[in-house]
């Protein structure tokens, strides 16, 4: 019943996403939506159809990968240029964060100085990862001029064949998705109540890095909810219980921890129901691999200046 409550509302969002977009595709929509952000892809080997997907990832990144999913059924992108659509479909969400997590949240909790320094971190993996798709498009891609709607509709339909078109052709897709999420889901759920995403223990790294005893329990509570570990963080900094750098460090301690944990909990069965194991895989560990190197690099220089 847990997998249920839980997985339901993703695979309305997944279904959602597919045929409305498929809608949008078969309208030829998408192809005119491309050239608001074709200034980002102007830098990149991508194609197009990869440039109405990330404006759609504004709203939704599922949905935005279920038009990725799509592109590569009709053979219009390859292996490579999924995965690094699909990487770049990630990085909207910091956006959407910032502005319902980030800012309400994280600053009040832990004032201008920590908070402000969480937030830059969040900014800086958005950029990273938006770097490395720029630059690995570039080495590894030869221009893709492929353009979706095209091979889709030659010709303007109406919105009801639309409807008809977008539910042949995606009805297939959905129902695979829907089976492998909804396995996947219950295999996370099956390890969650057996303590396998309880195996840390991060007592040790209080010595280690220098951090008082006492952030421990902030910084496990992290591990487990990011939120719960900000507000038990927030009076500890407040009260001068410990410094601004040593909350700095705490929290990226809790990152790096936490992220992997994440990640194979909640968007490992969601990317793998979409794209299929072996691309899911490589693009939840290539994504999680950037933001845990980029907090790893913020960890160095911060123990640096507390050396």
């Amino acid at each position: 019943m847990k997998v249920l409550d839980f997985a339901v509302p993703i695979l309305i969002m997944i279904f959602v996403g597919l045929f409305g977009t498929g809608i949008l595709i078969e309208l030829g929509f998408m192809q005119k939506f491309a050239g608001i952000v074709r200034p980002l892809f102007k830098y990149t080997n991508l194609p197009d159809t990869c440039a109405s997907a990330f404006l759609v990832a504004l709203g939704s990144t599922v949905a935005a990968n279920g038009m990725v999913v799509n592109f590569k059924e009709s053979g219009c992108i390859n292996e490579k240029e999924t995965m690094l659509c699909a990487l770049l479909n990630s990085t909207p969400a910091y956006v959407r964060e910032i502005i319902t997590y980030q800012i309400p949240i994280v600053l009040p909790a832990l004032g201008p100085i920590v908070g402000g320094f969480y937030v830059m971190v969040f900014i800086i993996t958005a950029i990273v990862k938006v770097g490395t798709v720029i630059l690995l498009s570039r080495i590894f891609l030869d221009k893709n001029d492929c353009v979706y709607s095209e091979n889709v509709s030659e010709k303007r339909v109406s919105l009801k064949d639309a409807i008809k078109k977008s539910l042949k052709r995606n009805r297939r897709l959905f129902t695979k998705i829907a089976v492998i999420y909804l396995s996947m889901t219950t295999l996370v759920f099956i390890l969650r109540e057996n303590g396998a995403f309880e195996i840390f223990n991060v007592l040790p790294l209080a010595e280690i890095f220098g951090i008082p005893s006492e952030s421990i329990v902030p910084l496990t509570s992290y591990v487990a909810s990011p939120i719960l570990g900000i507000s038990l963080l927030g009076p500890m900094i407040s009260n001068n219980g410990i410094s601004y750098i040593q909350a700095m460090i705490v929290l990226m301690l809790g990152s790096m921890f936490m992220l992997p944990i994440f990640s194979v909990r909640t968007l490992l069965p969601r990317y793998v129901s979409i794209f299929g194991p072996r691309i899911g895989v490589r693009i939840v560990a290539f994504s999680t691999g950037m933001s845990i190197l980029v907090r790893f690099c913020f960890l160095i220089i911060l123990l640096t200046i507390a050396s």
